[in-house]
């Protein structure tokens, strides 16, 4: 027997991932949720009631509400479930003949270390990834051994899909894509202007004089938090990115994680990428340190894999330090390098830089 509810009553709450700071409970409304992933399932998922759909995400984050639920639901696709204990690349390489494929870019980065030749992928046509922006080694790394471009999709627990590289733009690897239909997404400064292209600003969602279909209505017991999210005709995102010239959007960071280093801004995701292209890089996390001259200094934190472990990790860091200078600018290169065995992540895969963050800044009480 169904339940009479009101448009503005809460149909869901999720917990935010907790990257920058404590999680917090999202409420989302009945009005428009379902509504809104006509979008994510029709144009980026692309689904078809022939499609066997697998989206990894775990039950307890939303994007298992994207993508496990009412996206393929709308579209009439089937969902493909498959519990494990833990990730395990090659259970999920060898396990079922999906035809479309989610995961995030934790994931990716796993699956691309496998011997992908020895697996039989040709049932895949369509893949996707979201949760935090996956570097464009990978996705190279994907498409030379599948033959399947991934394409990425940027929203957040608080939305629906903002943004996205859909199947009928010619894909960039490594950009966000452009904005999904019925979403005003701008790139603005402090005074709500919209920057130009190739300027570095905050991502924001006007919302006035029309309010998009999936934004949420509140943090939950949070009224503060809520309104901070706001800022003129705009919700904020909290991220932070550039626009080119052909309207795609190109992730910075999160606006905690922007680095400031003797006048410079430093957004983490670009030196990531480019320690990710020595083929001694596992994962890697970027933050600031304190430094006494300069204020903060690029750090970062290192995952090696595992026939490299053994090597001179002078030799190696000065390695990696050349690296990031030749494909960035010298002045982004990490003044100091950290190996570890693994990085701190949230329930969902992300990185929780600010657990690095917090331990380097730590050390100068």
């Amino acid at each position: 027997m169904g339940v009479k509810t009101r448009s503005c009553d809460p149909l869901q709450i999720f917990f935010t991932s907790g990257t920058t700071g404590e999680p917090k409970m999202t409420e989302q409304t009945h009005a428009s949720y379902g509504l809104a992933s006509v979008i994510t399932g029709k144009y980026w998922l692309d689904l078809t009631p022939s499609d066997v759909h697998w989206n990894l995400s775990d039950t307890g984050w939303a994007k298992s509400a994207w993508s496990s639920v009412f996206a393929p639901w709308i579209q009439g696709a089937c969902v493909f479930v498959h519990h494990t204990p833990k990730f395990n690349p090659e259970r999920v390489l060898e396990t079922y003949p999906i035809s479309t494929f989610c995961a995030a870019p934790t994931a990716y980065r796993m699956l691309v270390l496998e011997n992908l030749t020895k697996y039989n992928l040709s049932s895949i046509r369509h893949c996707v990834s979201g949760g935090e922006p996956l570097n464009p080694e990978v996705i190279d790394q994907w498409l030379d051994a599948t033959g399947t471009e991934i394409r990425e999709g940027y929203g957040q627990t608080e939305t629906v899909l903002l943004c996205a590289s859909f199947r009928c733009l010619p894909n960039k690897p490594g950009s966000m894509g452009k904005p999904a239909p019925g979403m005003d997404v701008r790139v603005i400064d402090t005074d709500c202007r919209e920057v130009d292209p190739g300027v570095e600003g905050d991502i924001a969602i006007r919302v006035s004089p029309e309010r998009p279909v999936g934004l949420f209505s509140c943090y939950v017991n949070e009224p503060k938090k809520t309104a901070a999210t706001y800022r003129g005709d705009y919700y904020l995102t909290g991220d932070r990115a550039y626009r080119d010239d052909d309207g795609y959007l190109w992730f910075v960071g999160r606006s905690d994680d922007i680095i400031l280093s003797a006048g410079y801004r430093i957004g983490p995701f670009e030196v990531e990428s480019a320690l990710l292209e020595h083929p001694a890089v596992v994962e890697s996390a970027v933050v600031s340190s304190p430094h006494t001259t300069r204020g903060e200094v690029v750090k970062a934190f290192v995952v090696l894999r595992g026939d490299y472990e053994s090597v001179n990790k002078d030799a190696l860091t000065a390695e990696l330090q050349q690296m990031v200078k030749d494909v960035t600018a010298p002045y982004k290169y990490p003044r100091k390098v950290q190996f570890v065995e693994s990085l701190p992540k949230t329930i969902s895969g992300k990185i929780r830089r600010i657990d690095l963050r917090r331990r380097e800044w730590d050390k100068q009480q």
